[in-house]
């Protein structure tokens, strides 16, 4: 039986392939935001530096420059259903690769499995970001990407807590301590089941999607050439839309992956949870997002909201005081949360801040490619190269690692949110150079 349909078909039954792909945005977040915990984890056990431990994101995300481009080729031969499958495998073949480093506490072995598993999340991103966008109307692709994104978020508020549960909670006793070799041996080791257990269930579900009823898509008058690199930067929304994702994802990833190391300097037991918070945060701006747009306000707008908010938390991050707790005493305390300073709340309320900039950028970067959509898509997950770069600033901008240097460091958001700024006020707009 041909499983191909094409776009206007798959609008009318798109129930089933909503649900596979958000079971797979959900394990895309899983795997992703378990850098949060991991990241804060390894520079305790293998006593790195703060500009060391941005190397465990940057080897991560910096995957997506020289696979996105591919990614995109492969998908259009082998089409997004094994696309997805094969990505997913190659989830499970990096889950794999953490358990010899643990095992030696090689550093260089952690920075590979990151980078096999960054490739293997490109693959995915290329295939199920388009595939949503084209599920309905342009108009109202953001609120579908952002139920994704609740679910994808979701996860990352899932991934620290399940991180804390069977691994680091048995290890709290040790922050802020000079560990012996012992320590060390114990904390490396109670990585490996839960990889072995997380490679596991990657595989048997690379093979689900595989035998899946999963349909493919296609764009009305496309064949298999799914236009050149040349032709799709012809755009200039979806050129500056590249830009606005590698800031975006910059400025994402330093708010989900960089507070556990900064709430370990400031001396907080459970810094391994502190990526839930953020998270939290953005799944509350996901679903602002379905209740607002296109109804209440467009796509460009709630994109210009979020980027002044950004601003203006980063501002407070760079120069608020971290002895001081008034927001969390005020607004977590008394609902039996925990005390925490202004400035790692402030840090995880960008969430809130960055929530709508994924799925408001991809539909306005997209709009008019047609045909050139595949390789666009491509060129647009590049830009989660961003994640790469924005933490290695960070962690040079954090000196020699300290709370207060390490506060400083944040000041590398602001020139992120002023170009996703403009990217909402103007850059959308442009449709020839």
């Amino acid at each position: 039986m041909d499983t191909t349909m094409s776009t206007r078909d798959l609008r009318k039954s798109n129930l089933v392939p909503m649900a596979l792909v958000a079971s797979m945005f959900f394990i895309l977040g899983f795997a992703t935001w378990l850098n949060g915990s991991l990241m804060p984890y390894l520079k305790q056990v293998l006593q790195l530096t703060p500009l060391q431990a941005s190397l465990i994101l940057f080897s991560f995300y910096i995957a997506v420059t020289f696979t996105a481009i591919p990614s995109a080729w492969v998908i259009r031969k082998v089409g997004y259903k094994t696309g997805m499958a094969l990505a997913i495998g190659g989830m499970m073949v990096a889950g794999l690769l953490y358990i010899p480093a643990a095992k030696t506490q090689t550093f260089e072995l952690f920075l590979f499995a990151q980078l096999v598993m960054g490739i293997a999340q490109t693959l995915l991103q290329t295939a199920v970001n388009p595939y949503v966008v084209r599920l309905g109307p342009e108009e109202s692709a953001a609120v579908r990407v952002s139920i994704m994104g609740i679910l994808n978020k979701g996860a990352g508020i899932v991934a620290p807590l399940v991180f804390s549960a069977l691994i680091a909670s048995n290890f709290t006793g040790l922050v802020g301590k000079e560990l012996s070799q012992d320590e060390i041996d114990l904390m490396a080791n109670s990585l490996i089941l839960p990889y072995l257990g997380l490679a596991g269930f990657l595989a048997l579900f690379a093979l689900g999607i595989k035998f899946s009823p999963l349909p493919e898509i296609r764009e009305e008058g496309e064949k298999d050439a799914g236009g050149s690199v040349k032709e799709a930067l012809a755009h200039p929304n979806l050129v500056l839309g590249v830009i606005a994702i590698f800031f975006y994802v910059a400025a994402e990833v330093i708010a989900g992956d960089t507070i556990g190391a900064f709430a370990l300097s400031l001396g907080v037991v459970n810094y391994s949870v502190m990526t839930s918070y953020t998270m939290a945060c953005m799944v509350a701006g996901y679903i602002l997002g379905i209740v607002l747009i296109p109804r209440v306000i467009s796509q460009q707008t709630a994109l210009t909201a979020s980027a002044v908010l950004g601003m203006l938390l980063s501002l407070f991050i760079v120069f608020g005081d971290a002895s001081s707790s008034v927001l969390a005493d005020t607004l977590l305390v008394p609902f039996g949360g925990v005390s925490l300073p202004d400035t790692l709340l402030a840090i995880a309320v960008l969430g809130l801040a960055n929530a709508i900039v994924w799925p408001a950028v991809w539909p306005l970067a997209l709009s008019g490619l047609g045909r050139l959509t595949s390789t666009a898509s491509g060129l647009l997950v590049m830009g989660i190269a961003g994640g790469a770069f924005g933490p290695l600033f960070w962690g040079l901008a954090s000196g020699a690692g300290d709370a207060g240097s390490q506060q400083f460091g944040y000041i590398v958001l602001l020139p992120c949110y002023a170009y996703i700024l403009y990217f909402a006020l103007i850059g959308h707009k442009k449709k020839s150079w």
